[in-house]
C-alpha cells in the first residue's frame, strides 16, 4: 500500500470499545466497577446481543457479571455467558441495523460468550475450568493451565487484473452474491503465502504485488480476517468447484453498480459488515483517485 494511503476501518473494528487489559487482573476493582452505578450487563435476546430499533446494543443492570467486556464511553459493561450464541446465518437478519460504533462490542460479547460455551473443560487434562481476568481467560484447578480465546487468521483476498477484480460465490451465499475470495492461514505460512495459495488451489492463477490494506474481527465464531489485494498473472482461472460455485472478473463500472445496489447490477454486493465490502469500496475509491489497485 501507498504510504499516503489511508487504511480504512472495516465493520467490527474502530475505537467503540476500551479493553481496559490492565483491570482484568483485579478481580476486586472489576467487583467495584459491577456495583458501580453506571454498570450495565448486556441483554441477549434470541441467543444474540439485542438490538434495540435505534441501532445500539441494549444493556439491563449488571445483575450477572460474569464478563467483564471493557468501558463504552467511560461506563463499564458486562456480560453474563449466555446458554448457547447463534451462528452467522441468525446473525447476518438481525444486524444490518446495528450502529457501527457499538459493532466492536457486539463482536466481543459474541466471540467470548461462545468461547466460553464450547470450551468450558481444560485441554490438557480434561477438568472443568474457571473463569478467571474478567472473563478473558479461564485456569485449570487441578493442573493450573490456562487457557485464552482463540483467533483464527483468515486471508481475505481482492485479485486485480488491469481494471478488474475477481469475485467469487460459495454455494451457501445468497442468490447472485459475489465476494473476495478467502481462506484459512495455516500453520507455518506467512499471510503472503497464504494468498497465493488460497489463490491457486481455488481459481488456479498466480499473483504478485501482495499488499496487505486492512484487518477486520469476525465473531463468526473467532476469526481475524487480514484483507488484502493482489495482482493476477493472468485472467485464465480454473475453479475448485469443490470450494466455489463459481468465479469470475469484474468491471469497475460492475462493481460501483453492486456497491449501489442497482437492479441492473451483475451481482450481489456483500454487506456493509463484510471486510470484503470494504476492500471493494478500497478498491473504486483507489481507481476514482488516478491510482492502481493494486
Amino acid at each position: 500500500m501507498a504510504s499516503n494511503d489511508v487504511r480504512p476501518d472495516a465493520f467490527f473494528s474502530g475505537p467503540g470499545l476500551d479493553r481496559a487489559d490492565a483491570l482484568r487482573s483485579d478481580s476486586d476493582a472489576i467487583a467495584r466497577l459491577a456495583g458501580s452505578e453506571s454498570a450495565r450487563c448486556l441483554i441477549w435476546r434470541d441467543s444474540l446481543p439485542a438490538i434495540g430499533g435505534d441501532g445500539l446494543l441494549e444493556w439491563g443492570p449488571a445483575d450477572d457479571p460474569q464478563l467483564f467486556l471493557g468501558f463504552e464511553a467511560g461506563a463499564p459493561r458486562f456480560s453474563a455467558v449466555p446458554d448457547r450464541v447463534e451462528g452467522a446465518a441468525a446473525a447476518f437478519r438481525m444486524m444490518g441495523g446495528l450502529a457501527e460504533a457499538q459493532a466492536p462490542l457486539f463482536a466481543a460479547a459474541v466471540s467470548l460468550g461462545r468461547w466460553h460455551g464450547t470450551h468450558p473443560h481444560c485441554a490438557r487434562c480434561g477438568s472443568r475450568t474457571d473463569i478467571i481476568r474478567g472473563g478473558w481467560s479461564r485456569r485449570c484447578p487441578v493442573c493450573e493451565a490456562e487457557h485464552y480465546p482463540r483467533v483464527d487468521p483468515v486471508v481475505m483476498m481482492l485479485v486485480e487484473h488491469e481494471g478488474k477484480v475477481l469475485l467469487g460465490r460459495q454455494p451457501h451465499y445468497p442468490p447472485r452474491r459475489y465476494s473476495a475470495l478467502a481462506g484459512f492461514l495455516e500453520v507455518g505460512e506467512s499471510i503472503e503465502d497464504a494468498v497465493r495459495r488460497e489463490l491457486r488451489e481455488e481459481a488456479g492463477i498466480e499473483v504478485e504485488k501482495i499488499e496487505y490494506v486492512t484487518s477486520q474481527p469476525w465473531p463468526f465464531p473467532s476469526s481475524l480476517m487480514i484483507g488484502c489485494t493482489a495482482r493476477a498473472l493472468s485472467t485464465d482461472l480454473t475453479i475448485d468447484t469443490n470450494e466455489l460455485d463459481d468465479a469470475r472478473w469484474f468491471s469497475r463500472a460492475e462493481v460501483e453498480a453492486a456497491l449501489a445496489g442497482r437492479e441492473d447490477s451483475p451481482f450481489q454486493s456483500p454487506p456493509r459488515f463484510a471486510i470484503a465490502r470494504t476492500l471493494l469500496e478500497h478498491w473504486v475509491e483507489r481507481l476514482e483517485q488516478g491510482g492502481t489497485a493494486p
